[in-house]
């Protein structure tokens, strides 16, 4: 299936499989997408209001500068997906299973992410402001130039992530577990002077 700038409405794609399906410059309202299941497919530049992904699933596939308004997630798999650029409002991400993937530079302000597990995940460049990632798993994250700003990250796990240009003080910390290099970070962001030679 292939399709290049086409407006589509109140869709019924129920538990359809749309394989490596590729969608460009295409607008999706109201249609929905539970229990679809994608492998390899391509969507670029597309928009999705009022969408349903609940239990979805897809595997080496593309969103690629796509908007996501007021669409549910719920229980959706995103396996080694790629997210680049994309942007989400007022979006229902969780309960969501997500394995690996790029998700560099996507815009997921204010929007509740507690308890995913985000582990090895992309997210250079995101911006995750004012979103709570309480108890998430961000080990081995990418979050390199990454906006914390107000974003929660009580009792969340940040071992293994790298955090070069982020601003952890910025962020709201409590109980977050950091390795040596993130607490490293975190207390010259606060001034301190570390020597960790001895």
């Amino acid at each position: 299936m292939t399709a290049t700038g086409r407006e589509l409405r109140g869709e019924d794609w129920y538990a359809d499989d749309l394989g490596a399906a590729r969608f460009t410059d295409c607008t999706f309202v109201d249609v929905d997408l539970s229990e679809v299941t994608t492998a390899g497919a391509v969507f670029d530049a597309c928009t999705f209001a009022g969408c349903r992904f609940n239990s979805s699933v897809h595997r080496s596939s593309a969103f690629v500068a796509c908007e996501f308004n007021r669409c549910n997630f719920f229980d959706a798999t995103l396996e080694g997906c790629k997210l680049s650029g994309s942007v989400f409002v007022d979006c229902t991400l969780r309960p969501l299973t997500v394995a690996g993937g790029q998700w560099s530079g996507v815009t997921i302000r204010g929007t509740t992410l507690t308890q995913l597990d985000l582990t090895g995940l992309d997210l250079r460049e995101a911006d995750l402001s004012l979103s709570d990632l309480s108890g998430s798993v961000l080990r081995d994250c990418r979050l390199d130039g990454a906006s914390l700003r107000d974003t929660v990250l009580g009792s969340s796990d940040l071992r293994g992530a790298s955090l070069d240009r982020v601003d952890l003080a910025a962020a709201r910390l409590r109980r977050t577990k950091l390795d040596l290099q993130g607490a490293v970070l975190l207390a010259e962001l606060h001034g301190a002077d570390v020597d960790v030679t001895t």
